[in-house]
């Protein structure tokens, strides 16, 4: 009889150890938040399948850019890699539209270090793939005065290489001045908020 008290006694004790031990480690858990074990920051772009091969910053510094669009473009196999390897150049390109069709011309990739007899031209004209209709409206306000097309940025989504065109009208020197000025008082804006936050 006594041996079968002790034997409930000791079985009630486990089962309050194992319900303290559990909760100990709920607490425990709960002490840790998310930011704790947050892994690295994925940006939006990577979140959609994007990845930026190239951008043209100086497109923004010298047009001021209305629209932007989206085409695929003619490559081969060598030009793909190169541009995965990150050796493009978008500085002098732009593009031009002719019998219904629309190119990029002083696109720079450079040649495929493995690619040897492969490798094509490097600053070759390429077609672009967009609708025809996106095409002719492109073509009409072209023929407006003052617009051009530039490319903007070359990135992969989801492994196929698009290149981002924008519809641009060509800046003056007072207005790449006003710019500047604007961007270097956003900058002492925000160095002197900074400062006051401290």
């Amino acid at each position: 009889m006594v041996l079968r008290e002790l034997t409930q006694i000791i079985i009630s004790r486990r089962h309050s150890i194992a319900k303290d031990v559990l909760s100990l480690e709920e607490s425990r858990a709960s002490c840790y938040t998310d930011s704790t074990f947050r892994l690295k920051e994925v940006s939006h772009t990577e979140k959609r399948g994007i990845k930026i091969a190239a951008q043209n910053r100086k497109a923004y510094h010298d047009y001021f850019v209305e629209d932007k669009y989206e085409a695929g473009i003619e490559l081969f196999g060598t030009e793909v890699k190169s541009i995965r390897a990150g050796t493009l150049n978008l500085k002098d390109a732009y593009c031009s539209i002719k019998d219904g069709e629309i190119f990029v011309i002083g696109l720079h990739i450079s040649p495929y270090e493995k690619g040897n007899i492969f490798n094509k031209d490097p600053e070759r004209v390429r077609r672009l793939l967009m609708h025809k209709r996106e095409i002719r409206k492109l073509h009409a306000l072209v023929k407006q005065d003052g617009y051009t097309l530039v490319p903007l940025s070359v990135y992969f989504k989801d492994a196929r290489v698009k290149i981002e065109i924008g519809l641009c009208k060509g800046k003056k020197n007072y207005d790449k001045r006003a710019a500047t000025a604007q961007r270097d008082a956003k900058r002492e804006i925000d160095r002197s908020m900074k400062e006051r936050n401290r």
